[in-house]
């Protein structure tokens, strides 16, 4: 089993839907907007569009079964991951169960089984005051560095360019998480496997990792310039 190490006592919190939308309260009299809130919030038009374009191809009723499937497996593989690191087994002897225990079982495998070195915590709320909160997978050690890591789950393998927020996602998690525990988090990971079974990992660190942080404050930055505008009409 991979090392815990419990330096850090992280928040307990409550989930909130404000018009529809994922909210966190974590002790404080205010509900912050998730991650994913934020993320797409502030989606580009081009995004945007290519997402309709593909339901349009599709059609929405397949649309929305392709998305329903991809979380009921994501939700069963994350579940999987968190029991292993915990010592407390899960099992799902259903089809798409066997499927995400496969999966779960990849990413231990090829990426966190000797490349983990200290677990500070799994499924942990990471918050920063007055702006943001979200939950990750992890927090630790990944390698040698202070990391944030993040397990996904695919329908097809992907190319760098095309999961930037996923990148995003990390820098947010890490700004939190610095600003609250006072540590130096400057890289992050994201472990993907397929839902045929190809594991695939991105790193991103250094400049890299500065880059999507900027990323991140200017989709922040948009985020509350637009409630702002909202409220004033």
């Amino acid at each position: 089993m991979i090392k815990w190490n419990k330096r850090f006592e992280y928040p307990t919190s409550t989930r909130a839907l404000i018009d529809g939308k994922r909210h966190y309260n974590v002790g404080t009299h205010e509900k912050l907007p998730s991650v994913t809130t934020i993320l797409s919030a502030t989606q580009s038009e081009e995004k945007k569009a290519s997402l309709a374009r593909w339901k349009q191809k599709v059609g929405e009723i397949e649309a929305d079964k392709i998305r329903d499937s991809a979380a009921e497996r994501g939700t069963i593989m994350h579940r999987i991951i968190e029991g292993y690191l915990l010592d407390e087994r899960h099992a799902d002897f259903s089809d798409v169960g066997q499927n995400a225990g496969t999966m779960a079982q990849k990413i231990i495998d090829e990426g966190l089984e000797g490349h983990m070195n200290e677990i500070w915590g799994s499924e942990i709320t990471i918050y920063y005051p007055g702006l943001y909160a979200g939950a990750t997978d992890l927090a630790g050690v990944y390698e040698g560095r202070e990391s944030i890591i993040d397990f996904k789950q695919s329908n097809k393998l992907k190319r760098k360019e095309w999961i930037e927020d996923y990148f995003i996602q990390l820098t947010a998690y890490a700004m939190g998480h610095n600003y609250v525990y006072n540590t130096k988090i400057q890289s992050g990971t994201i472990l993907m496997c397929t839902k045929d079974n190809i594991f695939q990992r991105f790193d991103i660190s250094g400049e890299e990792f500065r880059q999507y942080t900027y990323k991140w404050l200017e989709r922040v930055d948009q985020y509350y310039c637009n409630i702002a505008n909202v409220t004033e009409i």
